[in-house]
């Protein structure tokens, strides 16, 4: 039986599919550390961009990663605040300017070794919920709860609408739909394996279920996990 500091909830999906709103509320309720491993490739973006680095020299972006002070802080509500360099870049993080580069940041095999290692430092401890794209398959393949979370284009594009409108960004519905479309593509051309299902996640389709409701089943699998 696994006890409450040991279970990892490895939380996989696409752009849009709602996991980071679902793993922070799940993480609050379990009162664990929330893990939001696409914000530490924006934060590699956000870093690239302001040093002029070319996101098509996956070389140089990671000598990016590499170089920076990289440093969560994790709150008591489930929210994750993102440094570089000791400056909080979290404001910047879901801006369009990043959105258009971060495929290709995240795509640099260099950039995935560097954050895929401080990750699974993270997660070897447990009491932790990390979301992303390849956690359960890569990242954490032992996680005693692994989900893979979806819904459909549509959905997705609006959740993504709204989040961008929360930080200030006010998108089209046909440009979300285009950078959701070249974000799918370039995640399944990755040289590792984003958008990868682990043969044991647990596949929820959100389209049509409230934030409470796919957090009400992940938390039963959590139950279950620790054997209650």
């Amino acid at each position: 039986m696994a006890t409450r500091s040991e279970i990892a909830v490895a939380i996989d999906g696409p752009m849009g599919s709602g996991k980071s709103t679902v793993a922070r509320e799940v993480a609050r309720r379990l009162g664990f550390r929330y893990v939001d491993t696409g914000a530490m490739y924006r934060a590699v973006a956000v870093a690239a961009l302001r040093r002029g680095v070319a996101v098509d020299d996956p070389d140089a972006l990671a000598a990016v990663a590499r170089a920076l002070r990289l440093e969560l802080t994790f709150g008591a509500n489930g929210a994750t605040r993102v440094a570089v360099d000791g400056e909080d870049v979290t404001g910047e993080l879901r801006t369009v300017s990043v959105n258009r580069v971060v495929g290709k940041v995240a795509g640099a095999p260099g950039v995935r070794a560097v954050l895929g290692g401080i990750q699974r430092d993270l997660g070897t401890t447990g009491g932790v919920v990390m979301e992303g794209r390849d956690i359960g398959s890569v990242i954490l393949p032992r996680a005693q709860v692994k989900v893979f979370l979806t819904a459909s284009p549509e959905a997705r594009a609006r959740r993504r609408q709204a989040e961008l409108a929360a930080a200030g960004e006010q998108v089209s519905l046909h440009d979300v739909r285009r950078i959701e479309d070249e974000d799918d593509r370039a995640a399944m051309t990755r040289h590792v394996g984003p958008l990868r299902i682990a043969p044991d996640a647990e596949v929820i389709d959100s389209t049509d279920l409230t934030v409470d409701e796919v957090v009400d089943r992940i938390l039963g699998s959590v139950a279950r996990a620790r054997g209650l």
